[in-house]
């Protein structure tokens, strides 16, 4: 992606949360030059990945299958000092912008719909050879339990919500139609550098071709502290 994709992305979605008076901690809108001057007091934002992450999955089509994501707070999956059991994040996914199938190994996650347009999910179990599997699947909406087809796509409008377990693929997007959507995810601990199996071959975080000076660093971009 290009470092002016990116920040485009950023101040866009600055501006859609702030439509919808949703706010964010005060590393969000750190600068570069700020994280010049941050010690080791900020090691938890650095070391659990705290903040902007925006990928095209390194495929180089975002507005095809890409996200905008910020994590909010997390814990430690290898612990390293860090008792929090847990994370959240909040997402905006556009409408027909695919978060690409995957699975996680270790994270158990709810994904919540927190205004917007319409969320949809296309779900799958992970067979024993890693692929998908044809086998009905099973996962709670808001507290209830329901049985899925294989691939069926589930609707999620604002204010519900869908627990994923580990070893279930999904894949989301936003509805044609209805516009954007403010994604919540609220799970255990995230790790992003190795909890993610996706289908196909694909990176986590896009190459940066720096065509103008970033905006906000990218929870992969941050200095150590001086």
């Amino acid at each position: 992606m290009k470092r002016s994709e990116i920040n485009a992305c950023i101040k866009d979605a600055e501006a859609f949360m702030a439509e919808r008076r949703f706010a964010l901690p005060p590393f969000a809108s750190w600068t570069p030059e700020d994280w010049t001057r941050k010690g080791q007091e900020c090691d938890e934002i650095r070391d659990n990945m705290l903040g902007w992450d925006i990928t095209d999955y390194g495929l180089g089509r975002f507005d095809e299958i890409g996200l905008v994501l910020i994590t909010l707070r997390n814990g430690n999956q290898n612990n390293a000092g860090y008792e929090k059991p847990y994370a959240e994040k909040i997402l905006i996914s556009r409408e027909n912008q695919i978060c690409p199938m995957h699975y996680h190994i270790f994270k158990m996650e709810d994904i919540i719909n927190r205004g917007g347009g319409v969320l949809v999910m296309k779900l799958y179990n992970a067979g024993e050879d890693g692929r998908l599997s044809g086998t009905d699947v099973v996962a709670v909406c808001d507290g209830v339990r329901r049985d899925f087809q294989a691939g069926s796509e589930i609707e999620l409008p604002p204010g519900e919500s869908i627990t994923l377990t580990t070893g279930l693929y999904h894949a989301f997007w936003a509805k044609q139609g209805h516009g954007p959507v403010l994604v919540g995810e609220v799970s255990k601990c995230n790790d992003d550098n190795t909890d993610n199996v996706f289908l196909e071959s694909m990176g986590r975080f896009p190459a940066i071709d720096e065509d103008e000076a970033p905006y906000r660093l990218l929870v992969n971009e941050y200095p150590q502290a001086r």
